[in-house]
């Protein structure tokens, strides 16, 4: 398995697409939860989180901005990661090739997984990187004190945020070797994550009592209330207290393994051609 875990991450370091998507999660991060609020801030202006106060852009905010976009936007470019790493070996050919080389096809896509898992990590950790930076620009443009999350908080937010990332990024991974391929994965997980799950908690949710019961098994709204009950914002999209942090957190850890079991089972079982 470590043969296989360092040859997925000299491929995932040497892709630009893996480049290209983690400069789009933290240029996303840095414009719509520090540069517009503070924008309208400065500027009297309306815009994107415009009610956002100058207090929830300082540095003791740190961790829930730094969460705010995982339940969705970010997260669904950690899904299309997910996708890539797994669904890149259909869409290339090279499954044969990779088990040719003497691992299994378990060993490799445990590889694929802990792989993600490490990149994951990586991202939220880039993000809350960026985040400490432009929080602390703002606090000393502002002429206001530095204080930052207690160490308790930060480690508590990194794994919060770990956690719902590793999750998408494993459904990502279940969806490529469920489908074989990788546009279609993309297609659809963007799908789910950016419209249906928002559509039935904005409009299906309030009117029929049995969908607002579902939404509480469902992996969207359990990141969004983790993501909540960490201190992102309540105006981001996807944040929300559907459901307590602690079964929030239990609901996406069971996702997590569900995601990565049921991708193992089906890759071991079926045609990799």
């Amino acid at each position: 398995m470590s043969r296989s875990f360092r040859a997925e991450a000299a491929k995932l370091v040497r892709r630009p697409a893996s480049w290209l998507l983690l400069a789009i999660t933290l240029v996303l991060t840095l414009i719509f939860t520090y540069v517009f609020p503070y924008a309208s801030i400065a500027g009297g202006t309306t815009g994107p989180n415009s009610d956002r106060t100058l207090p929830m852009l300082l540095p003791d905010r740190l961790v829930g901005n730094s969460l705010g976009g995982l339940p969705v936007f970010l997260g669904a470019i950690v899904l299309i990661l997910g996708v890539l790493t797994v669904g890149g070996e259909y869409a290339w050919g090279t499954w044969k090739t990779v088990l040719t080389q003497g691992p299994t096809r378990l060993e490799v896509y445990a590889g694929k997984l802990l792989v993600l898992a490490a990149a994951a990590l990586a991202v939220v950790l880039s993000v809350f990187a960026v985040g400490a930076v432009a929080s602390a620009l703002i606090a000393v443009a502002e002429s206001k004190p530095v204080h930052w999350p207690s160490a308790g908080d930060l480690l508590t937010g990194i794994g919060g945020g770990w956690l719902i990332a590793t999750m998408w990024a494993m459904l990502g991974a279940v969806l490529a070797v469920a489908l074989r391929a990788v546009a279609l994965p993309v297609g659809l997980g963007l799908v789910w994550m950016l419209a249906v799950q928002n559509l039935l908690a904005a409009l299906a949710a309030p009117l029929l009592d049995w969908v607002a019961q579902v939404q509480k098994g469902l992996p969207g709204p359990n990141a969004g209330s983790l993501a909540a009950a960490l201190g992102a914002p309540g105006d981001t999209p996807g944040v929300a207290s559907t459901v307590g942090g602690g079964q929030a957190a239990l609901v996406v850890a069971a996702y997590l393994v569900a995601f990565a079991a049921i991708g193992g089972a089906l890759l071991r079982r079926r045609d990799i051609g």
